[in-house]
């Protein structure tokens, strides 16, 4: 009989990919670039919110990394509008780490603008890994329901602008706001929470507003 033995484990899994992380974070900043890790489910309307975002960035130059599991229709749809952007399919993994932006990054040859990765349809995973952003946007929808602060709470509690889509269709859906913003605010007393509609473009000017800021 094989017998069982303890293994203590010294460093965490998360190590080497944060130290990568960091690199990055150093380096964009550096080349005077702010990187906004864009979180969300399946469906959530992350490419179309971002183009709302884009064609509001005036002052400054977009840049987008795509993640997803297989396929580019984002990227293409991006690249059409004259965005430079840059594919990452992860071939079944739930979510972008580090070394993956490091490759992208180095690719894109960025300089003096705003990055936004769309990372992959998901809302667990990529709330656990930093990929060399300064900050994360999750954009939540009102067609997935009021409950999701409470069943994916690290998301929601990481989360440095919430982005709330779909609210065109506030008067067709079961939606709580006042039960989501509960459980929203018992997780992170700070975030900004902004309602928009990538249908109608409502709310995108006070998204953009927050990112100029905070790249000043």
């Amino acid at each position: 009989m094989s017998e069982n033995k303890e293994i203590e484990v010294m460093q965490s899994v998360y190590d080497k990919n944060d130290e990568v992380a960091a690199k990055i974070n150093s380096a964009l900043t550096k080349s005077g670039i702010y990187a906004i890790n864009v979180m969300g489910a399946p469906g959530a309307g992350k490419t179309t919110s971002l183009i709302q975002i884009i064609k509001r960035l005036t002052d400054v130059i977009p840049y987008v990394i795509e993640g997803d599991i297989e396929a580019d229709f984002d990227t293409k749809t991006l690249q059409a509008l004259g965005v430079k952007a840059i594919q990452i399919n992860t071939g079944g993994a739930c979510h972008l780490d580090s070394p993956l932006i490091g490759n992208a990054v180095d690719e894109l040859g960025l300089s003096n603008g705003v990055l936004f990765i769309e990372n992959i349809g998901n809302l667990v995973c990529p709330a656990e890994f930093m990929i060399g952003e300064h900050a994360k946007m999750l954009i939540s929808t009102v067609t997935e329901g009021s409950d999701k602060p409470y069943k994916y709470p690290l998301a929601f509690e990481k989360a440095d602008i919430i982005v709330i889509n779909k609210c065109d269709l506030l008067p067709y859906v079961d939606f709580d706001e006042e039960f989501f913003m509960k459980g929203v605010r018992a997780l992170n007393k700070t975030a900004p929470v902004i309602k928009v509609s990538g249908k109608t473009e409502e709310g995108f000017d006070k998204v953009v507003s927050w990112i100029m800021e905070k790249v000043k």
